[in-house]
């Protein structure tokens, strides 16, 4: 368990190699406190949060996913030799990369900050999960995933208000195989100025 936040902040990578393993509830339990304390505008907690742990249901939204992925969309084309992503390898089917448990976060449609809330959720659910030794990836193409006629299926089966869209899924697990080591900053990110 990672007890320094900087530290930790520093150390956390996304994952997308998992293991067969499910996440103990108590766990679980944290994770979603943690993005239920994340901050979000004006402190209206305009998210919601769907938990999906069945294998089955992860991996069928999962391939959804991978089905909306753009590439004409992509600011790069390389992501990860340890960790492959869809941009890496397009023999990967699922963008939900094998996780056991996946989180969708909806955020209230057409509010100003609701990519900045349901982002802040996911940021905070991520740090706790590596916090309590969990791997995790943030993935993105909520709105599209459940803009499709099966993910709209799903939309009405759970029952989530016509009036939220999903942001970002928050993928949990644990590392398959080495866990990835912390990479070099890029210089000439920080601009500093004054009057």
């Amino acid at each position: 368990m990672k007890n320094d936040l900087l530290e930790l902040m520093k150390e956390r990578r996304s994952i997308r190699k998992y293991t067969d393993q499910t996440l103990r509830e108590a766990d679980l339990q944290k994770i979603i406190e943690a993005g239920l304390y994340a901050p979000n505008a004006g402190g209206g907690q305009r998210s919601m949060f769907v938990v999906m742990n069945d294998r089955d249901l992860v991996e069928r939204v999962g391939r959804i996913n991978a089905g909306c992925m753009r590439r004409d969309h992509l600011a790069g084309s390389y992501v990860s030799a340890e960790q492959p992503s869809l941009i890496d390898d397009p023999t990967i089917k699922s963008g939900f990369y094998g996780a056991p448990v996946v989180i969708a976060i909806f955020a209230q449609k057409n509010f100003l900050y609701n990519i900045p809330d349901a982002f802040c959720c996911a940021e905070n659910m991520v740090l706790e999960a590596y916090h309590l030794g969990i791997a995790s990836c943030i993935v993105a193409r909520g709105e599209e995933t459940f803009a499709t006629a099966e993910g709209k299926r799903y939309l009405e089966a759970w029952k989530v208000p016509e009036t939220m869209e999903c942001k970002c899924f928050v993928l949990l697990g644990y590392a398959d195989g080495a866990y990835p080591g912390v990479k070099k900053r890029r210089e000439g990110r920080v601009l500093v100025v004054t009057e």
